[in-house]
């Protein structure tokens, strides 16, 4: 067969992607190549592309992309402060738009005339798939199984037994996790309903705040224009430094965000996340900003900020429009350089120090002691500006004898 009856897949190895492959032969008689993604999953992707070629695909590509993935994406994600209703560090939804690009570039050296993705019909990634598709080559068609195929949990699993194939969950373990360096994302199963606490086996790089240590770390994280480079004095390059932080933040219990979110396709859904290097570089960023903009500036950011939330959520990264909030990110950071102090302790962050060269914040201004410089008369012309209009003010009545 014909490079011309090809069909690239995004494979993740997952049960949706993996009984994928053999139903796309079986439905469209096109040979499926996978190409599988290194975003810092935490696992062997050779095994992957093994797994792949098993289960029938013609070919199996992978690729290590973290570099790309942090400097292009979530870098300038943590810059725009994006976090999606205020709660989720966008991981996954970060990670869609590269995918998207490789498959459309991948699919072009392999004259492939399709994509295909194991995306459902009712969740967010295949909205942002097609939609970055349809941006980068709009001339390839696209082929999403599990929306198109019907089948339950349960008809997926046994379509995989009939066809040798082993998938990594089961009735019993119905979770479906996805993870890349910025966080990981776990849903489904018993976490579908919203009254169903959390069980501590979903959690792969958070402890649980009981097993957590009883004294406090301390880092120092550095950031220049908005970009974190260095942790206690050491630079440090985006992946290393991700990495470092998922480590030492999910050790003290930080990262879990339990969200009932409203997805794109109009329904809420209850998602469970780990993210603690993205709680941790958020926290650092915006107490960076809240130091070195203004207050016009920072209540305009805020708006920036959810703005390119929902962009990145409803997988419209190729857009001129976020292009244009990128150039406005970029200038807000100009001067978003300094230090910021936190401690790490049973499950939170806070921030106990903050400095910059480009600070805001006057001591001798703010100060009530010795050396407080503040012109406390001048004060008199805000009163005069926002008092009530002339002939309204309540005259000074005398106490009665």
């Amino acid at each position: 067969m014909t490079n011309s009856a090809r069909v690239i897949l995004a494979y993740s190895g997952g049960l949706d992607t993996s009984v994928a492959i053999p139903w796309i032969k079986e439905q469209f008689g096109l040979d499926v190549v996978t190409l599988t993604l290194e975003l810092g999953q935490g696992r062997d992707l050779e095994e992957a592309r093994q797994k792949a070629l098993k289960s029938g695909a013609v070919g199996a590509h992978i690729a290590d992309v973290r570099k790309e993935f942090v400097t292009e994406f979530v870098w300038p994600a943590l810059r725009a402060g994006a976090l999606y209703e205020s709660k989720y560090p966008l991981a996954t939804a970060l990670s869609r738009p590269l995918i998207a690009r490789h498959l459309a570039d991948l699919a072009v050296s392999e004259g492939a005339t399709a994509v295909a993705h194991g995306c459902t019909g009712k969740g967010n990634d295949q909205v942002r798939l097609e939609l970055g598709i349809v941006a980068l080559a709009p001339n390839l068609s696209v082929i999403a199984p599990a929306r198109q195929w019907g089948m339950s949990r349960e008809d997926e699993l046994e379509y995989a037994k009939a066809r040798g194939i082993s998938p990594p969950v089961s009735v019993e373990n119905p979770y479906s996790v996805d993870e890349n360096l910025w966080g990981r994302s776990i849903e489904a199963g018993k976490l579908e309903d919203p009254l169903f606490e959390p069980p501590e086996e979903i959690y792969a790089w958070t402890k649980s705040v009981n097993e957590t240590p009883n004294e406090p770390t301390y880092l120092e994280i550095e950031l220049r224009e908005g970009v974190p480079f260095a942790i206690d004095g050491k630079p440090m390059e985006g992946i290393s430094m991700i990495e470092h932080l998922n480590e030492l933040a999910g050790f003290n219990g930080i990262g879990r965000i339990d969200h009932l979110e409203n997805r794109l396709v109009g329904i809420k859904s209850r998602e469970i996340y780990e993210a603690p290097a993205a709680v941790v570089l958020n926290i650092c960023h915006r107490a960076l900003e809240e130091l070195t903009l203004t207050k016009d500036q920072h209540r305009f950011k805020d708006l920036v900020s959810g703005h390119y939330a929902d962009l990145v959520y409803n997988g419209l990264w190729f857009t001129k429009h976020r292009e244009d909030l990128d150039q406005y990110v970029s200038s807000s950071q100009r001067f978003v350089t300094g230090m910021i102090r936190v401690k790490l302790h049973k499950g939170t962050c806070s921030v106990v120090g903050r400095s910059s060269p480009y600070s805001l914040y006057s001591y001798e201004q703010a100060t009530y002691d010795k050396s407080d410089q503040f012109d406390h008369l001048a004060s008199e012309g805000f009163i005069k500006i926002y008092g009530l209009p002339t002939g309204t003010q309540a005259k000074f009545q005398p106490p009665s004898s």
